[in-house]
């Protein structure tokens, strides 16, 4: 986390002094923040063009040497000033212990968090047992939510993991449907104003980044018609029941940035990179890490996939298409053998492809079986292990099955993506938490699953009917607050091996090559299968052979949560336009580019009844075009 500044000479934001409570705004002055110490509660609430989109919310927290959740009085604040504007607020409790909210207001977000000063010669030390920061929305408030689930749950107990149902546009007063509440990041839509041509909603996105092991990973409760939604720390039953869901702290101590990014449109959310001016590399690269694309066999052949030859086929699969990786998932220590790894990583390897290997972090958090086990939750197991890997050329690892989100689950994330670096490895989680900043904090980090990805695709056929509702939700939620590895862009008309039996995949071809480009990470899963170098068209095998996995511009064009999303895409000089629809009828979309402007561009698109299909598409003189996208469709356009 990146260390506060020097307080700055002159006044840099409007301050309007109103008794007990201050007001400030953000730099082109839409945003007001108003905070203060409302009957000794320390309390802050926003504005958007003068319109109420947060109502009094609260902060604090409880500690074990202190009451920082009432009889609070506010001191005078301090102005800092790095990569935005900054507020130092400090409040004193009735004992004369001091807490400081650290406020980071920018054009599209607020972020705050708390600088805990040592009270005299001791404690060094303390323990936050609960926050009372809290998130209260205007009553009309819909939501956009995924419920987190109870301790030691679902298949071998190997829940939460962040892979439940997001469900849309619901009413606040609905309880989550697990009675745990609902798990980052969090999506609001607030209606502000209506007319009979259209309503005019903000939009709001609740997170938090800058967690890591010092801390706990939070969600939020659910709804309280008083105080809103407030932060929830981890439920005791996580990892079995070992360790506490409190965070122990040295003091002084500055908690993780909650942050809060906000919008009359979705474009100040799904282009948000909030986490970038409020954390830091924690440590140097130890390589320069390689974006590219992976195959892998068990998201289609399953576990009878985990065997040499069937390997050898996806490492093939991967030199034909370009790409730069193929992972090979769980139980390669017992059907493949680590003599045989060695020699698939070097056959590989003469094919310019590296290979990435799947583990179970194991330990005492739950009962998943797969193997390897045992080689990651341990500094002397990692050491051992990853010198291997190193040594025989393995560029990647995939590691599965957490338990929860306590601190001590968070240090170990830490303590396997530092450990990797040392030995060059990049680092995937599956059966995890959300990403928070992460992509910032850890050089080698690639991406979280914590999602309901694509292997429930292959799962049920229900799931796989809903694949675009989910992938026209995470750019707006999962995916707007860090990099999420979904898990493949399916190519097999059939969840199967024959391509034949099973269920049918239920989206497009189109719509699965644009959601490579409108899901964000930097290693991304092209979950081709050998027979699809004979079944797809030329057009469809040239595109995916040279698709980007990493961007230098994001633009938002359109879209709604679950519904739809058309997003721009900048790699180097290059712009890539993707869509897909998860609506029932086909949308007709007016779309503007104007580096385009008077150009023509190849179009990918379906069409109702020839499939999909590659034209050229002229763009008129302002940067303007009509674009069609069919249902479980998408479209995609490039310079030619």
């Amino acid at each position: 986390m990146k260390r506060l500044s020097a307080l700055a000479t002159s006044l840099l934001m409007t301050i309007i002094m109103m008794g007990e409570t201050r007001t400030v705004t953000s730099p082109n002055t839409r945003i007001a923040l108003t905070f203060g110490d409302d009957g000794g509660i320390a309390t802050y609430s926003v504005t958007y063009d003068g319109v109420q989109i947060m109502t009094s919310s609260r902060l604090g927290f409880m500690a074990d040497f202190g009451d920082f959740t009432k009889g609070l009085k506010m001191g005078k604040h301090k102005i800092i000033q790095q990569d935005g504007i900054r507020y130092a607020v400090p409040f004193a409790n009735d004992k004369g212990q001091q807490m400081i909210v650290i406020f980071h207001v920018t054009d599209t977000s607020i972020a705050f968090c708390y600088e805990i000063p040592r009270p005299g010669d001791n404690p060094k030390c303390a323990v936050i047992r609960h926050e009372a920061s809290s998130f209260n929305f205007p009553e009309n408030s819909t939501t956009f939510l995924c419920p987190q689930i109870g301790p030691m749950t679902g298949w071998e107990r190997t829940k939460p993991s962040y892979e439940e149902d997001y469900k849309a546009d619901a009413p606040m007063s609905d309880r989550s449907r697990f009675g745990q509440g609902y798990t980052f990041p969090c999506l609001f839509r607030v209606p502000i104003a209506s007319n009979q041509q259209k309503e005019q909603n903000a939009w709001v996105l609740v997170s938090e980044v800058g967690v890591d092991g010092s801390y706990v990973g939070s969600h939020l409760s659910d709804y309280s018609m008083e105080t809103g939604y407030t932060i929830a720390f981890p439920q005791a039953g996580e990892n079995n029941g070992n360790g506490t869901p409190f965070a122990g702290i040295p003091l002084p101590y500055t908690t993780p940035w909650r942050t809060i990014v906000i919008g009359t449109s979705l474009q100040p959310i799904v282009e948000n990179k909030v986490g970038s001016s409020l954390l830091s590399n924690k440590y140097a690269p130890s390589t320069q890490y390689m974006p590219g694309r992976y195959t892998w066999s068990w998201l289609v052949w399953q576990d009878a996939s985990i065997n040499y030859n069937d390997q050898v086929q996806f490492v093939d699969l991967a030199a034909n298409m370009g790409f730069e990786y193929c992972l090979v998932d769980n139980w390669w220590d017992q059907r493949i053998g680590r003599d045989k790894i060695e020699e698939l990583s070097k056959y590989a390897q003469s094919k310019n492809v590296s290979l990435m290997l799947w583990y179970n972090s194991n330990g005492y958090e739950n009962d998943a079986p797969q193997t390897p086990r045992d080689c990651m939750s341990t500094a002397i197991a990692r050491d051992k292990e990853m010198a291997w890997l190193q040594k025989i050329g393995v560029k990647g690892i995939k590691v599965d099955f957490f338990g929860g989100d306590k601190q001590q689950t968070m240090q170990l994330y830490e303590d396997i993506l530092y450990d990797a670096n040392r030995y060059g490895l990049q680092v995937i989680f599956h059966g995890c938490t959300m990403p928070r900043g992460w992509e910032y904090m850890y050089p080698n980090y690639v991406a979280s699953e914590a999602v309901l990805a694509s292997e429930n695709v292959f799962f049920s056929e229900g799931h796989a009917k809903s694949e675009a509702f989910e992938l026209c939700m995470h750019p707006f939620i999962r995916n707007a607050m860090g990099p999420m590895d979904w898990g493949g862009t399916i190519m097999n008309k059939y969840l199967s091996r024959d391509n034949k039996s099973r269920h049918r995949r239920y989206t497009t071809d189109i719509f699965e090559m644009a959601a490579a480009i409108t899901t964000q990470t930097r290693i991304q899963c092209i979950a081709m299968q050998p027979n699809n170098l004979g079944e797809l068209p030329q057009f469809e095998l040239d595109f995916l052979r040279k698709i980007p996995t990493t961007w230098n511009d994001t633009r938002f064009l359109d879209g709604y949560p679950g519904k739809y999303v058309v997003l721009a895409r900048r790699h180097g000089n290059d712009w890539y336009v993707a869509g897909l629809n998860a609506e029932a009828q086909a949308k007709t979309l007016i779309i503007t580019m104007p580096e385009w402007a008077g150009q023509t561009v190849s179009y990918y698109v379906d069409d109702a009844k020839k499939g999909p299909l590659l034209r050229q598409l002229k763009i008129d003189k302002e940067g303007k075009t009509k674009v069609v996208i069919q249902p479980n469709g998408g479209i995609i356009l490039k310079k030619v």
